[in-house]
């Protein structure tokens, strides 16, 4: 068994990583989380005995079009880098050293979120692809919606799903249907209970092939050749749906 790290045992830890309590590196988890509002809730609503929070700011560089000594030098990928422990690259990367065997991408429900969770995994499959060999890498699985009736509270991740609670609710019921934009609209209690609590939690173990898939997407959409990318857009343009503009 790994055994974790401390902060006092590595001396340039990111400063904006809270850190959790555990030396066992097998049941420890670290949440890159997108944004210091989700950051600071999820701070809060944590188990600090094993779950670790990174916020990042936004989307990371695009490493498409970007030479690793430029990829080092960026403040957010080198913050998770450093937080791992495991190094980058294929002659500097050992899993050995990982300080978390959960790496978790939590991002918002929507096109932002989605886009960031992208680059990060690009990232981790072309610098760190033994962390995804490992079956390190996670997406958690935050709900879309929250339906409440009296003080009967349910979640939903779809549409869908929504519309069946509210069904078993009643049409006549009086119903209270809040749609959550962003993890930050969520309170600490509410971010453990429905993404972060193991027992009650979704989420999603990222396979190489979901990396792969990954890759092979954010290179026709991001990289340099333009007529793989206007394909893309005229076949996919008639199912876009909740497009941010």
């Amino acid at each position: 068994m790994t055994r974790r790290k401390s902060a006092l045992e590595i001396s340039a830890l990111p400063g904006k990583l809270a850190d959790c309590s555990s030396k066992d590196a097998a049941i420890s988890e670290l949440y890159i989380v997108e944004g210091d509002s989700a950051g600071g809730s999820a701070k809060q609503g944590r188990d600090r005995h094993f779950q670790a929070i990174l916020p990042i700011r936004g989307k990371i560089l695009n490493v498409e079009k970007a030479r690793l000594d430029r990829i080092l030098s960026n403040e957010e990928i080198r913050a998770m880098v450093t937080a791992m422990g495991t190094g980058i690259g294929d002659d500097d990367f050992d899993l050995s050293k990982a300080r978390y065997h959960k790496l978790i991408i939590m991002t918002d429900a929507d096109v932002d979120g989605a886009h960031i969770r992208t680059l990060l995994l690009t990232f981790f499959f072309r610098y760190m692809r033994k962390l995804v060999d490992a079956g390190y890498i996670y997406i958690a699985q935050p709900p879309l919606f929250k339906i409440e009736r009296n003080k009967t509270i349910r979640y939903a991740n779809s549409e869908k799903e929504r519309d069946e609670i509210i069904a078993e609710f009643g049409e006549n019921a009086k119903i209270n249907v809040q749609r959550y934009k962003g993890l930050g609209e969520m309170n600490p209690d509410q971010l453990w209970e429905t993404t972060m609590d193991p027992d009650s939690r979704m989420m999603y173990q990222v396979t190489v092939e979901d990396a792969m898939q990954a890759d092979r997407i954010f290179d026709m959409l991001m990289g340099d050749n333009v007529e793989p990318r206007r394909e893309f857009i005229h076949e996919h343009a008639r199912h876009v749906k909740n497009l941010d503009v």
